[in-house]
């Protein structure tokens, strides 16, 4: 199954949001894992206080708000 990653931090209002939405969103075509910047220095380094960030492939597609269409589309193969 494909794999969203959701950068976050824990007391993230905004991640929260974002995560709650995604989950049904997604269910039954990807999983999510959510990855707690302030776990790793790189994340830290590389995401700072830009929560939430959702990646797939590589590819950052959204950040601070959930864009359901641009999720959609990474997840039917559409650029």
């Amino acid at each position: 199954m494909q794999e969203i990653v959701v950068y976050s931090r824990r007391g993230c209002h905004l991640c929260e949001v974002l995560i709650e939405a995604l989950l049904p969103l997604v269910r039954g075509r990807a999983e999510v894992s959510v990855h707690d910047v302030d776990s790793r220095p790189e994340w830290r380094d590389a995401y700072g206080l830009s929560v939430p960030v959702v990646k797939f492939g590589g590819r950052v597609l959204c950040q601070y708000e959930l864009d359901a269409d641009a999720v959609l589309r990474a997840l039917a193969g559409e650029q």
